[in-house]
């Protein structure tokens, strides 16, 4: 894999025990480097207009000046230093990147991962909100549509439902996203009749699914849902907001994928993109427990670097089949 990195990430402090913090870059690198073929490449930053593509120019005018003057709490959870502004432009710059690389096959298919902070998903057009700042995988889908492509695919399997992406394309019909969460987390979104609107309609698709679930409950979500609307929207990219956060032993949450679930989901998405002839790309998204977060994202590199997943043994759980059947008729399988 190639992975879009920049230093200037790190400048973003978000204080002393806070989650999001810059350790977590730290520890992947770290992991990354005991594995093969790992490449690092430092893309431009986003510029202002290519935010614009997604957000309002007046919230990005109260972003900038609340950066230039110091930054400090946004919300109760969304923190800001001096150097928070120029960390989001380059972690939406390193998305946009691993679109473009991803949908121009990337020198023989070198599957581009943008490791950038802070993450993006909650982000929505006009506000900032759970560590988000600006939407990295929305930014970088339009960056993929400015260039060419007719439609994109973004699906979210970090276990907080991406509201932000959502927000952005939830009225539009060249984008699907797809997502797969934890049932009552936060921002508290993305219910199963959750489709979009007018243009939109059935071009997004939420799994909620029940605390405890793990790798049988989550391939069999991809399997047969999620994969099948894949390939009906046809898309030329599939870009993968990865958060790591619905790992078994992750701090914050209560689902229970394994690192090798992660690997597996990682093969599925190589599958669907396959199948679609799409380009592949992965935008890092949530994960705050360091180990399981860097053997996540090592997990996926060595499935790219041709380690094969062990397939996890076992079936979904009676309310997860419920739940996939329901979507399969709500989406008009």
């Amino acid at each position: 894999m190639r992975y879009g990195y920049s230093e200037v990430c790190l400048a973003h402090d978000t204080g002393e025990r806070h989650p999001e913090s810059p350790d977590r870059l730290r520890a992947i690198r770290q992991a990354l480097a005991r594995r093969h073929g790992v490449d690092y490449v430092e893309a431009d930053p986003a510029t202002r207009a290519e935010a614009e593509a997604v957000h309002d120019a007046g919230y990005l005018d109260q972003i900038h000046e609340f950066c230039d003057a110091g930054g400090g709490e946004w919300d109760q959870d969304t923190f800001a230093c001096e150097s928070t502004w120029d960390a989001a432009l380059a972690a939406a710059g390193q998305a946009r990147w691993a679109a473009l690389r991803a949908l121009d096959g990337d020198d023989g298919r070198r599957t581009p991962f943008a490791l950038g902070r802070p993450p993006g998903h909650h982000a929505v057009v006009d506000d900032a909100m759970g560590f988000c700042f600006l939407n990295n995988a929305a930014i970088a889908a339009e960056a993929a549509l400015d260039a060419g492509a007719d439609r994109v695919t973004v699906f979210d399997w970090d276990v907080h439902h991406g509201n932000g992406t959502q927000d952005v394309f939830y009225d539009r019909a060249d984008v699907f996203y797809a997502s797969v969460h934890e049932t009552g987390l936060y921002p508290g979104t993305g219910g199963i009749d959750e489709t979009g609107e007018g243009a939109g309609e059935g071009w997004t698709c939420n799994l909620s699914l029940s605390a405890g679930a793990d790798d049988a409950d989550y391939l069999a979500a991809v399997d047969r849902v999620i994969a099948p609307l894949v390939r009906r929207h046809g898309s030329d990219l599939l870009l993968v907001s990865a958060g790591f956060d619905a790992h078994r032993h992750d701090p914050i949450s209560r689902m229970r994928l394994s690192t090798e679930g992660f690997a597996a989901l990682a093969d599925r998405m190589r599958e669907a993109a396959d199948a679609a002839g799409a380009g592949l790309g992965f935008v890092l998204e949530g994960g705050y427990g360091l180990e399981t977060l860097s053997e996540g994202v090592a997990a996926v590199h060595e499935t790219f670097d041709g380690r094969a997943p062990v397939a996890p043994d076992g079936d979904p759980d009676d309310g997860v089949s419920e739940l996939l059947d329901h979507a399969r008729d709500r989406h008009e399988f």
